[in-house]
């Protein structure tokens, strides 16, 4: 379906919304503007309807949420018929059936998958969080702090996710109260950087490192891929200097970069590996799988858990995963979403204009990068952008330190019309820019 706009955008309810808003959260979490945003009220496969009864395309899918597409109707049934049984349990304490089957089916996607043997998992509900008990697992298994991470990496805002995150501007106000155990390295982009790459890893003090968190392919970084070879050198690294090796997934796992897993680009495999996002469609829950041998480093439980909470496999996350993961574990899933990606590559690549400096990505995790003709990051071109897709119906992102890389990360079954109306529109709104003509959203 194509957008269908019936008001002004932000139409009246959104904007009468976006004052009360104001009035009652605080002013850092949402963008309030006279142009932005509009509030949604409900989703189906690509499309969101705000508050006003406006369509709009969401190339977004939710932040890589709705990967299969959103209220996925399998997925949907799945989270009414459970939520009229239980919905909550003691995840830690009396647990229910249904996180057996969540983490047997993470093992036999992951580490069975990949020939490692059974994968243990310990369930949350965010992705920081997973990562923060990836972190923790690695300390408890190697007994160091230091953190290895790469720079303009992203992890969630969390204290412990802050430990490996590259990104200034969300670390820097809080450094103060973070631990002086990071480990910044670059992360690269071409063969050529790999050189350097081994030299900044040989150069680190390993005996006091216990782990090395990355993401195989950087998302909000400005979603990019690095060479082949990366991932390996990358565990021969850690093997050699028994650091636990720690993959992000929650942006580019299940199935989103043309793999189940995007690591399988390469055939290299973790230590622990982090999810999220698309583990569900939709419902807070997240996890991080291991190794046995590393989880096992963690003390058995003498009634105590040393770290849980008290959604851990809530009884309605864990029947939506379950659904979904039958649904990503199909082959056919990923060989869908591979031939989407390039199909939308070649639609981007064929964009005549002089702002785009590179398109890059794999599968439904694509980046545009837009940069002035005199190299600077077009940040302030991809923000108007922003404000003026959202008039024409569709709903985007951008990502980077700049925020100069517009991202496209739709649902899987985003029809081949949908995604020809986004990359027309995307082509005119940069065509206005390069003429001057592009009005301002905010």
């Amino acid at each position: 379906m194509l957008p269908e706009l019936i008001t002004e955008i932000p139409g009246p309810r959104s904007l009468a919304l976006a004052v009360e808003l104001r009035k009652y959260e605080s002013h850092n979490v949402t963008y309030v503007a006279d142009d932005w945003p509009i509030f949604w009220e409900r989703a189906e496969g690509s499309c969101v309807w705000d508050a006003d009864g406006n369509r709009f395309i969401d190339i977004t899918s939710a932040f890589g949420v709705a990967g299969l597409g959103h209220t996925h109707q399998p997925v949907r049934e799945a989270m009414v018929e459970q939520s009229a049984k239980l919905m909550h349990a003691m995840g830690d304490v009396h647990p229910t059936e249904l996180k057996i089957e969540v983490c047997k089916r993470l093992s036999a996607m992951t580490f069975e998958r990949w020939g490692l043997g059974v994968g243990k998992t310990v369930l949350a509900n965010s992705g920081s969080e997973s990562v923060e008990t990836a972190l923790k697992t690695a300390f408890i298994a190697s007994g160091r702090a230091g953190i290895v991470h790469f720079e303009n990496g992203y992890h969630g805002l969390g204290y412990g996710a802050l430990l490996g995150g590259g990104f200034d501007k969300f670390r820097g106000p809080f450094d103060p109260q973070l631990a002086d155990v990071r480990y910044p390295v670059a992360f690269p982009s071409t063969k050529n950087d790999l050189v350097k790459l081994k030299l900044d890893l040989e150069a680190l003090p390993a005996h006091e490192i216990g782990a090395l968190l990355v993401e195989p392919i950087q998302g909000r970084g400005g979603k990019i891929v690095p060479p082949i070879g990366f991932l390996k050198i990358l565990r021969d690294w850690a093997d050699a200097h028994d650091v636990v090796l720690i993959f992000d997934e929650i942006y580019s796992g299940f199935n989103r970069t043309g793999r189940l897993f995007s690591c399988e680009w390469e055939g290299v495999f973790p230590d622990l590996i982090c999810v999220g996002k698309a583990l569900s469609g939709g419902y807070p829950i997240s996890a991080c799988i291991g190794k046995a041998a590393v989880m096992d480093k963690w003390p058995v439980s003498p009634g105590e858990a040393l770290h849980t909470s008290t959604f851990l496999g809530n009884p309605v996350g864990c029947a939506m995963a379950v659904t979904a993961l039958d649904i990503h574990k199909d082959p056919t899933v990923a060989v869908d979403v591979e031939r989407q990606g390039r199909e939308l590559k070649a639609m981007l690549e064929d964009i005549d204009s002089a702002l785009i400096h590179e398109v890059r990505g794999r599968g439904l995790m694509v980046g545009v990068e837009l940069r002035h003709p005199d190299g600077r990051p077009a940040g302030d071109v991809a923000g108007r952008l922003l404000g003026e897709m959202l008039k024409r119906g569709v709903v985007m992102l951008a990502d980077g330190p700049d925020g100069n890389i517009l991202a496209f990360t739709p649902s899987f079954y985003i029809t081949l019309g949908e995604l020809v109306y986004v990359v027309q529109q995307v082509s005119e709104v940069l065509r206005d820019a390069e003429h001057g003509t592009l009005r301002l959203p905010y």
